[in-house]
């Protein structure tokens, strides 16, 4: 516990700079490309994702290519290369067509419901990335992998479940929540913390 107060302690501040500019107000493209990014991110690297959406959007391939013009783009960076696509095409046809911004009005936990239910290749924990990440979900938890590792570490849970349902989902979100008010820490600003634990970075 002292170990993780004494690390919040010293990035406390550039972790508040992060979210701070993922509150800056967004595009209907920004707000694509954000979510773009959390299609991508399962079983595949942060940093690869980024470079992924950067190439689609700088190439304007995910405005008018098809889904192998995508995947051609995807193929290198990221895992299900050829899944991913297409499911950033269904949601391209879906979001661009209808637009984003009045679709994430509401209750953080209602809008991240609509998402997983209406947005292909979004779960939950994609679907709480991506809200965290524009600024509307900073009390939702983000479980993948790094966090759930760092949640068995400090003993709020007792291991990584084997398959993640809706209900574990929200047990283990619950638990993080009454972990992140005992420590005194944000869940926003934990969820970064125990992110850069793992990758030694504060991304995304």
């Amino acid at each position: 516990m002292d170990e993780l107060l004494s690390s919040y302690n010293a990035k406390k501040n550039e972790i508040q700079k992060r979210l701070e500019e993922f509150r800056e107000a967004r595009s209907e493209e920004g707000l694509f490309a954000e979510l773009v990014f959390c299609i991508l991110t399962p079983q595949s690297k942060a940093y690869a994702c980024d470079r992924a959406v950067r190439d689609l959007f700088e190439s304007r391939v995910i405005f008018s290519g098809n889904a192998r013009a995508i995947e051609s783009r995807l193929k290198s960076k990221v895992r299900f290369h050829r899944t991913k696509a297409g499911h950033i095409i269904k949601a391209r046809d879906f979001i661009l067509v209808n637009g984003i911004k009045g679709k994430i009005s509401g209750e953080p936990a209602e809008v991240r419901e609509w998402l997983v239910k209406n947005v292909y290749g979004l779960g939950y924990k994609e679907a709480s990335h991506f809200l965290r990440n524009i600024g509307l979900g900073e009390e939702l938890a983000i479980l993948d992998r790094h966090i759930l590792k760092n949640l068995v570490r400090h003993g709020v849970i007792k291991e990584i479940p084997k398959t993640m349902t809706r209900k574990k989902y929200f047990e283990i979100e619950e638990s993080m929540k009454k972990f992140s008010e005992k420590v005194g820490i944000p869940i926003s600003h934990l969820d970064l913390l125990l992110w850069s634990e793992e990758t030694g970075k504060i991304f995304k």
